[in-house]
């Protein structure tokens, strides 16, 4: 059987340890050959393609990015895709099946073209978190542990001039990396895109911690809106895909705070530098196991369905539970972490 693997949407860490355990558990295990598909569905549909030899997946694990590049391109809105030309593209290269590694948009597409009669299975990636249908998703404790020492660091230099500081972190429409690296760091107020807080309470808390003689922590998610608002802020125009390219509101917190508080405020934006680097131990032993699991999927002929983290163990589940909404912070989760806000 051969076998080809595309990564799609945004990059994150583990990537590279997802293509290289499927390309070697294939060929020790099922003498399968592979195939990488070079930036995500458009490499599919231009044939634009790399034979995957055991000798060039050898050390993946620990680098960061994905050697087949990505972008993001629709498999049905693209100039060329389509079911039929897929198919056929399939049937130029010698492709028995496919491996789509992807987040929502990315595995949305997969389901369509699965229905629509082409053999995949998909692999969950977003390093939001945000994907339904599985515990967590590799990339996302890598973001993490970054963001937590970023922020870390930040404290020490706050509490060296007596400022807030404001660390904007990822999360377009989820609050996860916020809430985790918040946590982690002491974050004095966590402002996530599911909890529309009012800029008096944030007030509030940093003045709270101020007063004690204290650098507040403010940590807030890209896609937070605040109390009042309508959208988030996305001052740098649309990205190639036509999505709004967020950021600013980290500033745009900063400078409310100074105003209402009278507290000297510096903001950061840790934004691309969460996505690059090698990934934590964690995020490799996930998407090492990923990988596997999605070619014992193809070996067992169960199309449609994806490899899933729940609890300690990876198992298969439709790619439509993974379509069914967002993965949100959900409220008991949020309250957990607000008891300390300001303390």
């Amino acid at each position: 059987m051969r076998i080809g693997l595309l990564t799609s949407g945004g990059d994150c860490p583990g990537l590279n340890a997802v293509i290289r355990s499927a390309v070697l558990h294939g060929i020790k295990t099922y003498d399968y050959e592979f195939v990488g598909i070079r930036n995500g569905w458009q490499g599919l549909i231009d044939r634009n393609v790399m034979d995957l030899p055991r000798q060039v997946v050898r050390g993946l694990a620990r680098t960061g990015g994905t050697i087949l590049g990505t972008s993001r391109t629709h498999p049905y809105d693209a100039e060329g895709g389509g079911p039929d030309n897929i198919k056929h593209n399939m049937s130029q290269l010698g492709l028995d099946a496919l491996v789509a590694i992807g987040g929502e948009g990315t595995l949305a597409g997969a389901k369509r073209l699965y229905d629509d009669g082409i053999p995949l299975v998909g692999v969950p990636k977003t390093i939001d978190n945000d994907l339904r249908g599985t515990d967590y998703t590799f990339g996302f404790d890598t973001a993490v542990s970054i963001a937590t020492d970023a922020m870390d660091r930040l404290r020490t230099t706050g509490e060296s001039h007596h400022r807030c500081m404001v660390a904007e972190v990822m999360g377009r429409h989820v609050g996860w990396i916020a809430l985790h690296s918040g946590m982690a760091a002491g974050a004095h107020a966590i402002l996530i895109p599911e909890v529309r807080t009012p800029m008096e309470q944030v007030c509030q808390w940093v003045k709270q911690v101020h007063e004690r003689g204290r650098s507040p922590l403010v940590v807030v998610a890209e896609g937070f809106i605040p109390e009042g608002h309508d959208d988030p802020l996305a001052e740098a125009g649309v990205e190639a895909s036509g999505r709004p390219r967020l950021g600013g509101i980290g500033e745009w917190v900063t400078r409310t705070i100074e105003d209402m508080t009278g507290v000297e405020s510096r903001s950061t934006v840790l934004g691309h530098i969460q996505r690059g680097g090698a990934p934590t131990g964690f995020d490799r032993v996930l998407s090492t196991r990923f990988g596997m699991g999605a070619v014992d999927l193809i070996h067992a002929g169960r199309y449609g369905r994806m490899v899933s983290l729940k609890g300690t163990e990876i198992v298969q589940v439709d790619l439509a539970e993974a379509l069914d909404g967002l993965k949100e912070v959900p409220a008991h989760r949020y309250e957990e972490a607000k008891v300390l806000f300001g303390r």
